[in-house]
C-alpha cells in the first residue's frame, strides 16, 4: 500500500512538472504572440503616431474643409452659432502653426439670419437652385468673417459700411433667386427679404464650451446626479442580476485593459489599441438621446451643393473633443443636471459602390462634420447642415449620429432601445 501510494505521487509529481513546462511554454509563446501582434499593429497601421508636444501633422485624409476654409467653421442659426467641425478637428498645418483653432474671427463674427429655416416645404424642382444659393449665402458670410478678422480694428463705421452693408446687398440678390425659384413651381415664399441684414456678435470663449464642457462640466455633473440612483445599484445591482458587482455570474471575459495584449489607447484615432476609460454615466430611457434627418433631397447633381435638417432630442450639443488633437475616448460619458447625454452630433456621407454588400469600412467619406452649438435638450430642435456637394456619380448614404464628447455613439438604458443615429441615400447624378 505505502509503495503504491509513493508510486502514485510520484506519477502526480512527474504529470504536475510536464503540465507546468507546458504552461510555462505556452506563456513564453504567448508573450511571442503578442509583441508579434503589437509589432504586425504598428506596421499596418495607417493613422499618424501622436504627434511631439508642439508639433504640427498634416491632418487625416478628408479632414480639411472644402473651398480652403478653416476646422472649424460658424453660421448663425435660429439666434446660435452653430459650429461645425471638420474632421473632428484637426487643423491645417499653417491653422496649427498659428496657433488657432481655425475659426475666422475669433472675439467676434459677422451674425445673420438662418434663412434655411425660414422656408416653406421646397418644391423638388427648385431644390437644385435653392440648395446652391443656401450654399453661396454661408460662403458669403465666410468672406465676411475673413475681411472682418483682418480689418475688424478699423472700426465700428468701416466695418458697417465695408462689410455689413455690401454683404446685405449680395444677401439680398441670393434672397430673391431663392424666391424666384420656389415661384416658379410652388408657392411663393413671403419675408425672405427680411434676412438680408447681418450683424457683428461676440463669440464668446468658443461657443458652447464656455459654461458647457469646460466651466462647470463633468466636476460638477459626474457622478453625484446620476450615479448609483440612475445607472448604479438600483437598475443594475443585485436586484436584476442576482449579484452584487454588474454582471455577476455573467462569464465576463474582461473589463478592463490589465490583459489585455494591446497597447493603451492615446487619444488619437488610432486602432488595435485598448480602451481604458470608463464608459460613464447613463441617463434614464425617457432621457436617452435620439435624432432624425427631417428634410433631404431625392437627387443632386455632381458638385451640386445641397442641405440636411437634423433634429435632435435629449442631446445638449455643448461637448466636443477634437479626436484629431487627442479627444477620441479619453473622456467618460456625462450628463448634465436634467440628466441628458452632453456631446454633439456628426453628419457623413458616402458613395455606395453596391447597394448588395456593405461598404468598405476604413473608406473616407466624401463629407464629414461634427457639430457643436451649445444648444439641444429635452425638446427638439433643428440644425441645417450645408453640403458644398458630393465629386461622384452614384448613390450616397448620408448618415447623422450622436457622439458624446469624446466621439462614442451615446449608451441607452435599455439593450432594445434604438441608439440616436439616421440614415438617408441620395442619388448623386
Amino acid at each position: 500500500m505505502r509503495r503504491s501510494t509513493r508510486a502514485r505521487r510520484s506519477s502526480g509529481n512527474a504529470r504536475s512538472k510536464r503540465l507546468l513546462a507546458v504552461v510555462g511554454t505556452l506563456v513564453v509563446f504567448g508573450g511571442v504572440v503578442a509583441v508579434t501582434q503589437i509589432s504586425s499593429a504598428q506596421d499596418r497601421r495607417t493613422n499618424k503616431p501622436r504627434p511631439a508636444a508642439g508639433q504640427c501633422v498634416e491632418p487625416s485624409p478628408g479632414a480639411t474643409a472644402p473651398s480652403g476654409n478653416g476646422s472649424t467653421s460658424r453660421t448663425w442659426q435660429n439666434g446660435r452659432w452653430v459650429r461645425n467641425h471638420w474632421g473632428d478637428g484637426q487643423q491645417s498645418v499653417p491653422e496649427c502653426e498659428d496657433g488657432k483653432d481655425g475659426t475666422v474671427g475669433t472675439g467676434s463674427a459677422v451674425a445673420c439670419p438662418d434663412v434655411a429655416s425660414k422656408l416653406p416645404q421646397v418644391p423638388e424642382r427648385a431644390r437644385g437652385e435653392v440648395d446652391r444659393n443656401l450654399a453661396q449665402l454661408t460662403t458669403q458670410i465666410a468672406e465676411a468673417d475673413r475681411r472682418l478678422a483682418a480689418e475688424g480694428s478699423k472700426g465700428e463705421a468701416f466695418i458697417r459700411s465695408a462689410i455689413l452693408q455690401p454683404l446685405a446687398g449680395k444677401r439680398r440678390a441670393v434672397l430673391d433667386r431663392i424666391t424666384t425659384a420656389i415661384d416658379r413651381v410652388g408657392p411663393r415664399p413671403q419675408g425672405l427679404s427680411q434676412l438680408a441684414e447681418c450683424q457683428v456678435q461676440p463669440t464668446g470663449s468658443n461657443g458652447g464650451n464656455t459654461g458647457g464642457g469646460n466651466t462647470g462640466g463633468g466636476n460638477n455633473n459626474g457622478g453625484n446626479n446620476n450615479g448609483g440612483n440612475n445607472g448604479g445599484g438600483n437598475n443594475n445591482g443585485g436586484g436584476n442580476t442576482g449579484g452584487n458587482a454588474p454582471g455577476a455570474g455573467l462569464g465576463v471575459l474582461a473589463n478592463d485593459c490589465d490583459e489585455s495584449q494591446l497597447q493603451p489607447h492615446d487619444g488619437f484615432q488610432n486602432g488595435n489599441r485598448c480602451v481604458s476609460t470608463e464608459f460613464g454615466e447613463v441617463g434614464a430611457a425617457a432621457n436617452n438621446p435620439s435624432l432624425l434627418i427631417t428634410q433631404f433631397p431625392q437627387q443632386v447633381g455632381r458638385n451640386q451643393a445641397f442641405t440636411l435638417r437634423v433634429s435632435t432630442r435629449n442631446l445638449v450639443r455643448d461637448r466636443f473633443l477634437a479626436a484629431g488633437q487627442g479627444g477620441y475616448y479619453v473622456e467618460s460619458s456625462l450628463l448634465n443636471d436634467q440628466g441628458l447625454v452632453r456631446g454633439h452630433f456628426h453628419t457623413a456621407c458616402r458613395m455606395l459602390d453596391s447597394l448588395t454588400t456593405p461598404p468598405e469600412p476604413q473608406e473616407v467619406p466624401a463629407f464629414f462634420v461634427a457639430t457643436e452649438d451649445g444648444r439641444g435638450g429635452a425638446q427638439p430642435d433643428e440644425v441645417t447642415i450645408q453640403i458644398p456637394g458630393l465629386p461622384e456619380s452614384g448613390t450616397a448614404q448620408c448618415s447623422v449620429w450622436a457622439g458624446d464628447g469624446s466621439h462614442r455613439l451615446p449608451m441607452m438604458e435599455r439593450a432594445n432601445q434604438t441608439p440616436a443615429f439616421d440614415s438617408v441615400r441620395i442619388a448623386v447624378n
